[in-house]
């Protein structure tokens, strides 16, 4: 109990530290890039005030980027006007954006010429490489640590095949994925997200599908640790077939709109082991989905954000029948808010709640799975249908430095930066679950504390070690790469 009061004690004191928050903000230099393409708009000529208005607009580095697609993400256009402090605002706004849309190693945005009040202003960018056709390895466990450690990294634990990465496919920020996978699992998946498919560049496509068949499934709970049955025969097969229509009215806001079908049958075997893994000793189950997602990003960096703020609301509904019957709405929030000009803090927060709360067990996985997880508790599955979390951390840049790869134009830059960032942190979470069985971290509150040292790099890379300690009296090293809920 004292242990838990601990936590407890250094959770508020973290959230109370947001009161004393500073904001600053942080530039970046990009050198001038070859091959322009100027895109010119007739300019209002008018000048109200002291205002600089907007002449034309000139984009240079886009060698397979649509213009369009960089303009898209401008907080201004041709013909508007604004005093120079607000336009400086609006100058970093955009880079900003330019830079979360990953297609961009840097961007920059500036007055090129003026004439009176009337200004030019050209747009750099210097592009990533977008098509990335490599090997596939992978181990299926969740964390690397429960693969290395519980598993012992077996090798018949790992999926390898290759897969397919086309970014920017077409120019219009699209994305193409192919994945042919084998070992544990043997899969095929396929991909396709076109950003925006209308002339007005709001609506937009994703379409895919995945099938694929397991000789090993995660059939039960016991302890708060997956069970597990492997057989030489395949002990469960899966399809499913998405297609949704995105809309993007403003900058910062997506809207999804989803409809899927997912059929999935497992062995008798598994069926008799835990009768409740489909309910009823059930061996297949198909149903209908529909849902829908909404997402907002005002981050400075969403791959790792240091400032800003960020949400996603999401609404489903699976299933009509007896089988699968359940809505669920999840929501996850993240605040960040500079502390000085190298440190900030973090507060991440997850909730989730499904209906009716009586679910088979294919519906009870919540915490410990993909990346919805608690920092100390990696080693953990904990089942329900409703609960959630809270994180807290403070986050200061150690030091930085570039490192030098000839001959690396066309995939990066010819400097490499390295960031590393020191961390301190605090969770705490409740998980419900109405059939607990054989498990004891549901139906009660957790609590973790840990330091940690975060590693970024280009291409979004995070690699984050993290000291962790949890109420148990555990405590280890953990990997894991960044989500930023």
């Amino acid at each position: 109990m004292l242990r838990e009061k601990k936590y407890c004690l250094w959770l508020l004191l973290a959230v109370a530290s947001c009161q004393l928050l500073q904001a600053q903000d942080a530039g970046i230099y990009i050198p001038p890039l070859p091959d322009s393409t100027i895109i010119e708009y007739p300019a209002d000529t008018t000048k109200p005030g002291t205002n600089y208005i907007i002449r034309k607009i000139i984009v240079e580095g886009n060698k397979k980027t649509k213009p369009a697609i960089i303009l898209r993400e401008l907080p201004f256009r041709p013909g508007d006007g604004y005093p120079l402090s607000e336009l400086v605002k609006k100058f970093e706004a955009g880079r900003k954006q330019l830079m979360n849309t990953a297609l961009f190693h840097e961007a920059v945005i500036s007055l090129q010429r003026s004439e009176g009040y009337d200004v030019d202003i050209l747009v750099q960018v210097k592009e990533r490489w977008y098509i990335f056709p490599i090997p596939y390895f992978k181990p299926i466990d969740r964390n690397l640590n429960q693969w290395i450690v519980e598993q012992n990294a077996s090798l018949k634990r790992v999926n390898y095949g290759v897969k397919l990465l086309y970014n920017n496919a077409t120019g219009r920020n699209d994305k193409l994925r192919l994945w042919l996978i084998n070992g544990y699992t043997k899969q095929i998946s396929f991909s396709y997200d076109r950003l925006y498919i209308d002339k007005r560049l709001k609506w937009g496509n994703n379409t895919g599908f995945s099938l694929g068949k397991n000789r090993e499934i995660n059939y039960n709970s016991i302890n708060d640790k997956q069970v597990f049955f492997k057989d030489e025969n395949y002990v469960r097969r899966f399809f499913n077939v998405w297609s949704e229509m995105t809309y993007r009215r403003a900058i910062r806001t997506r809207h999804r709109f989803g409809i899927g079908y997912t059929r999935e049958d497992i062995a008798d075997t598994v069926a008799k082991l835990n009768p409740d893994y489909f309910q009823q000793g059930r061996t297949r189950i198909e149903y209908p989905e529909l849902y829908y997602i909404m997402t907002y990003y005002d981050l400075d960096y969403i791959p790792y954000p240091t400032k800003g703020y960020a949400a996603e609301i999401n609404v489903g509904k699976k299933g009509i029948s007896k089988a699968v019957n359940v809505w669920q709405l999840a929501v996850k929030a993240s605040g960040n808010w500079p502390t000085g000009q190298k440190s900030f803090f973090s507060l991440n927060g997850y909730g989730i709640i499904k209906l009716p709360f009586k679910q088979p067990y294919y519906n009870q996985r919540l915490l410990g799975y993909s990346d919805v997880f608690l920092q100390g508790y990696e080693y953990y599955v904990i089942d329900g249908t409703a609960g959630g979390y809270l994180k807290a951390s403070l986050t200061r840049k150690l030091f930085n430095f570039d490192v030098r790869l000839p001959g690396t134009k066309k995939l990066a830059p010819f400097r490499i930066p390295i960031n590393i960032y020191g961390r301190i942190y605090g969770n705490t979470g409740y998980i419900y679950n109405p059939y607990p069985g054989n498990n004891y971290l549901s139906n009660k509150m957790l609590y973790s504390t840990g330091v940690g040292i975060d590693i970024t790099s280009v291409y979004d890379f995070t690699l984050k070690l993290e000291w962790s300690f949890n109420q148990l009296g555990q405590n280890g090293l953990f990997l894991h790469r960044k989500t930023i809920f």
